[in-house]
């Protein structure tokens, strides 16, 4: 799975062989709900899944009422939009899954496969969680096995796909790189693994030393976007 938060992006993964990406916008952020223009321009012009982020904002994972409200209108434009998942995580003030929230937004997509995301890399009894979310019908889980990198949570991961067994998939994600997939998988054990492949793009026409967001750290002329041959390179490590 290919993380992208562009159209440009998106049919780089699936030219360089991804065989599912999850659309996002704001990736530096972590990731946020992308655009209904945005979520209906991919869907029509990819072949492979399509798992769209709902997230209302940076930061954590415990939301307000109007958050709450706010994503499940999100989810109804990205399921109108023909998306084949959808990933979200809602935890509670003491970062324990929210199972009644969670629940509802499993309802609400219907068909749709629900993905819980990163959310889970801070929830503090993670086997305890991963019963939960099986209980209120999440297929995949998304992790690095609470660690920063997915290398580092390894021993995690390979517990959670021990756990999970058939009921759940679990996706391996954070720091996957082409140099370290291959002993990921074989460490953990695990299936599905995730990586943003990216690379360094321009827009000349910033030309001047004018800022629009007070957090870029870089100049205004760069953006990533993903890289379908590093995207291909990944691919063809995972099947070799």
């Amino acid at each position: 799975e290919i993380c992208v938060a562009s159209i440009d992006g998106a049919i780089a993964a699936q030219n360089g062989g991804a065989h599912r990406i999850e659309l996002n916008s704001a990736l530096p952020l972590g990731g946020i709900t992308p655009s209904a223009g945005l979520v209906r321009a991919v869907v029509e012009s990819l072949d492979i899944p399509v798992i769209a982020m709902l997230r209302p904002r940076e930061s954590g994972f415990c939301y307000s009422r109007n958050e709450f409200d706010v994503m499940r209108r999100d989810l109804d434009v990205l399921l109108e939009a023909g998306v084949t998942g959808v990933a979200f995580g809602f935890l509670n003030e003491d970062a324990t899954v929210d199972s009644k929230r969670c629940r509802t937004i499993v309802e609400q997509m219907g068909e749709a496969e629900p993905v819980f995301h990163r959310a889970f890399d801070v929830v503090p009894e993670p086997h305890s969680a991963l019963t939960e979310l099986k209980s209120v019908g999440v297929r995949r889980v998304m992790t690095s096995g609470q660690c920063p990198t997915a290398m580092e949570g390894s021993k995690t991961i390979q517990s959670l796909v021990e756990a999970a067994g058939s009921d759940i998939e679990i996706l391996a994600a954070g720091g996957v790189r082409t140099h370290n997939v291959v002993q990921l998988i074989q460490d953990t054990g695990c299936q599905h693994v995730h990586a943003a492949m990216l690379t360094e793009a321009t827009d000349r026409s910033m030309g001047n030393n004018v800022s629009f967001s007070a957090q870029r750290k870089n100049s205004e002329e760069t953006y990533s976007t993903t890289d379908e041959s590093r995207v291909r390179d990944f691919v063809q490590a995972t099947i070799r």
